[in-house]
């Protein structure tokens, strides 16, 4: 069936459109109702509930919640309940673990007035706020299209079709999307948002900023013997299990009743094409001390998220005709510090008031230019502009200098608030840093003991991911014969390693290798969108309400 040929929306017409119940667009939609409790204000969230595909570390630096809701340590319901209490930092060899003195690392690393929990229950807790005040909460709709008037301004977004089967046709079950119209349009789908993509690419919103550049981060939440909870302790690592070249780290959580939440974070600019994330997290957990923490413990969650690193010299222009980009959709993640829910919440609030500005004015669709001139001044872009090059020097530099040189500059930009780098730059984008296949040996990794280490599958089985499996394949490939000629012939199918949930395979046939996609598995991390070799694959929303559903990522 055509698109002229499919019944006409419905639509409803609000102040705010707001896609993405993250904390990001929470935060804007509940300033948004702080400042004028008669807007109109719409929030869309393609997870089968609010936090269903939220994934952070996550320690959290409260001080997008302090401006937000002043009063939340007094709140019970607020599910921040543990403060650091012991902030460690370790260099990892293959055998043991160096600690780092805490007075060489500079002050704004420091996390004892952080707080540690799940990010997926802060923004449930978040939404209920919302609701509250009369924010309109849309969970398991998926935004699929940006609308346009005739002047080429965002006017609002469309919702995904539903009942759609996976030859394209309508099913008994077919229902048409909904448009939600608004005066001005937030977008707040997190890294690698598929709109925001397209708003990027129309509006060349990238065209004075470097490039995006991503990580991936994995995380899993174990229940651990009481004896070896600290509660209040957490640590970061770097070095093993990856080489000197490749960026990445650690991070370990005690919190919550006895609770320890462990996660691995790779950059995407990493060259080896037999690289895989997924089982160096595997391996990382197996040292020698680490694997105490676990043993005896039970494996609650898994769940994967591609991070935006590029940091302040990527972010892209944030506004344009109709709306604007807030959080981890533009790339606010200070990461030296693995941080960037303050952020995301600051420039949710940030917009949020020139919004409110704009239609107390009556002004409606036309770009809020004064969202994009104040996010520098703001604290966001302060607190950014300090850790500026960590990200480029860690990756032209190696990790031992790199990360050296990152610390050094971090002092000189906190003491002197000027840098002898100036501002670096980003070489190029993440699928552009594959090496061919014939440049680096495979690997070999351990076979995972079902104990400390797992599968991939056995552990996409505690993402509780589920998809209508009657449905059009989400994961879109461009030119199916480049991605044989290519990524298969030159770089040995790295999709089937970068991809942290076992969704990409190349099965051998008589007739040649074939490109099998297992969209069922897909956790929504966008990996593939990012790290595809020649941009090949793109991702787009399933049907909305499938995915991860995470219960306290």
């Amino acid at each position: 069936m055509s698109t002229e040929e499919l019944p006409p929306r419905e639509s409803m017409e609000f102040d705010v459109v707001i896609v993405g119940a993250g904390p990001s667009g929470l935060s804007a939609a509940i300033r948004l109702k702080q400042l004028n409790a008669d807007l109109n204000v719409v929030v869309v969230e393609k997870g089968s509930e609010v936090g269903a595909h939220i994934l952070s570390g996550a320690v959290i630096d409260p001080a997008g919640l302090d401006k937000l809701v002043p009063d939340w340590r007094e709140d019970s319901d607020c599910p921040l309940k543990t403060q650091v209490k012991d902030d460690r930092f370790y260099w990892m060899t293959a055998g043991g673990a160096i600690k780092l003195p805490n007075f060489m690392m500079p002050p704004l690393m420091d996390n004892h007035h952080c707080y540690i929990g799940s990010l997926g229950n802060v923004c449930r807790w978040l939404a209920r706020k919302a609701e509250a005040l009369g924010v309109e909460i849309y969970p398991g709709f998926a935004a699929a299209e940006v609308l346009y008037d005739e002047e080429g301004r965002v006017r609002g977004i469309a919702t995904g079709d539903m009942g759609v089967g996976r030859d394209g046709k309508p099913k008994d079950s077919f229902t048409r999307g909904m448009e939600l119209l608004g005066k001005y349009t937030l977008f707040a789908e997190g890294a690698r948002g598929s709109l925001t993509k397209q708003l990027i690419a129309k509006f060349a919103l990238d065209s004075k900023s470097e490039p995006a550049k991503f990580g991936i981060g994995l995380k899993e939440v174990w229940q651990i013997d009481p004896a070896k909870h600290q509660k209040g302790l957490i640590q970061h690592s770097f070095g093993w299990p990856l080489d000197l070249k490749t960026g990445g780290g650690s991070f370990l959580y005690h919190y919550d009743d006895n609770l320890v939440a462990v996660g691995f974070v790779v950059h995407l600019n990493y060259d080896d094409p037999y690289l895989s994330p997924f089982d160096e997290f595997q391996r990382f957990k197996t040292h020698p001390s680490i694997r105490g923490t676990f043993e005896g413990a039970k494996r609650l969650a898994y769940g994967a998220r591609a991070i935006t690193e590029g940091g302040y010299q990527s972010v892209p222009k944030l506004s344009f005709p109709g709306g604007a980009l807030i959080g981890c959709a533009a790339g606010f993640v200070n990461v030296p510090r693995i941080k960037g829910v303050h952020n995301a919440m600051g420039t949710g609030m940030l917009a949020a008031e020139h919004v409110a500005a704009a239609l107390a004015a009556d002004r409606a669709n036309d770009e809020i230019v004064e969202y994009e001139n104040a996010w520098r001044s703001s604290s966001v872009g302060k607190d950014l502009f300090l850790v500026r090059n960590v990200k480029p020097l860690w990756s032209k530099f190696g990790t031992v200098l790199g990360v050296a040189l990152g610390g050094f500059d971090m002092w000189c930009n906190t003491l002197f608030g000027a840098s002898l780098f100036g501002t670096q730059s980003h070489s190029k984008p993440d699928r552009a840093t594959l090496d061919p296949a014939k440049s680096h040996a495979p690997k070999n990794y351990p076979k995972p003991d079902g104990k400390i280490s797992f599968d991939k599958l056995s552990s996409v089985f505690l993402s509780n991911t589920n998809h209508e499996e009657d449905q059009p394949v989400h994961l879109r490939v461009a030119d199916m014969n480049l991605q044989k000629t290519s990524e298969h012939d030159v770089f040995a199918g790295p999709s089937n390693r970068y991809c942290p949930a076992g969704v990409y395979e190349w099965v051998e046939e008589g007739a040649g290798p074939r490109f099998q996609i297992n969209a069922q598995n897909c956790v929504h991390c966008k990996t593939c969108d990012v790290k595809d070799p020649n941009g090949n694959i793109t991702w787009v929303p399933p049907e909305g309400g499938g995915g991860p559903n995470y219960e306290a990522m």
